[in-house]
């Protein structure tokens, strides 16, 4: 007779109460208003239909107030009220207000957005501090681990489901940094810009995204990774806006062999002026092996304009070394 395999897995979570008990305080509801008129004709957003805010919205419409568009999620990472949340929940308001745990109400204003990874700050003001949140690091989130996913699904208020991280590393279509994790956490409309946890009750991706023929979960939700999000959301604080590193290539992922090939070069941009030739294969980018173009665009995207940057590329059988001063990443690109 076969003998027993060792169990893999010695315990598991009983209850995620104690968790929920200490990270929830700092999970906020968004309310998002935009324009002094409604729009003629103007209907539900998919996301409000049959929520609470169903209601809220109709009267603002016979009223001819501020129109309610949407409802989202966010969470504080600082007891004055730093609030973190996605761009296309708060992007474009004329007012957001924010809603405590305890159901108290503040009005909110922006301190910067991030349209390419969909990250925004906005901050409330209270006379007393606030709880608040501490990052954890992605990096170390395996696949099949325990999270637990925070937020204001369909403005019904706060809310918490928990799961699995499915898969690491997915590329969504969303935009060029898109590394995201892929969790099976119930995620629907109204959680994204929420938190989720690991079991230490740290911030390790911000819920963004779903996958869905339905509009609700069917389990394949989306969030980013903290490793991402948490120098953005500095830098917003900072100065408001992200300025990226640009080096003016376009570039293709290759083989094992050649991991990321040179296509094309902007004229008179950075990498044209280093050097830079159309078929050069790229090995290394500040002292880090490359993997895939979407690597290479992430590290320099990170990198500050006006440093310089070693490439290592290999050129006809021969491996050189190019510095190449980081440009500033054009609005259109």
């Amino acid at each position: 007779m076969r003998a027993q395999a060792p169990l893999l897995i010695q315990t598991g979570p009983l209850t995620f109460a104690p968790l929920v008990r200490a990270v929830v305080p700092a999970v906020v509801n968004i309310a998002v208003t935009q324009g002094a008129t409604p729009r003629p004709r103007a209907g539900v957003p998919p996301s409000l239909k049959g929520t609470p805010l169903d209601k809220r919205f109709r009267d603002r419409l016979r009223q001819r107030g501020p129109e309610l568009q949407g409802a989202g999620s966010g969470f504080i990472i600082d007891p004055t009220g730093i609030i973190v949340t996605n761009t296309h929940v708060v992007g474009d308001a004329d007012q957001v207000t924010v809603s405590l745990s305890t159901g108290k109400e503040l009005p909110a204003h922006l301190l910067g957005t991030d349209d390419l990874t969909d990250i925004a700050v906005i901050k409330v003001d209270s006379p007393t501090p606030l709880p608040f949140l501490h990052w954890g690091d992605s990096r170390k989130v395996e696949v099949g681990d325990w999270i637990l996913a925070a937020g204001n699904p369909f403005g019904l208020g706060s809310s918490v489901t928990a799961g699995i991280v499915s898969a690491r590393g997915r590329d969504i279509g969303a935009g060029p940094f898109d590394d995201f994790l892929q969790l099976d956490a119930p995620i629907n409309p109204g959680n994204s810009g929420g938190p989720t946890f690991n079991m230490r009750g740290e911030v390790v991706a911000v819920n963004t995204a779903i996958v869905s023929p339905t509009g609700g979960s069917v389990g394949i939700g989306f969030a980013i990774p903290s490793e991402l999000v948490a120098p953005i959301v500095e830098e917003l604080r900072r100065t408001g806006h992200i300025d990226r590193g640009w080096l003016g290539v376009t570039l293709e992922d290759g083989d094992g062999t050649d991991p990321v090939t040179v296509v094309a070069t902007d004229a008179k941009g950075p990498a044209m002026v280093a050097g830079v030739r159309i078929g050069d294969v790229v090995l290394s980018a500040a002292g880090e092996h490359v993997e895939s173009a979407r690597g290479l665009i992430r590290a320099v995207a990170a990198a500050r304009p006006g440093t310089s940057m070693d490439l290592v590329i290999r050129r006809h059988g021969k491996t050189i070394t190019l510095p190449v001063i980081v440009g500033h990443r054009p609005d259109n690109d």
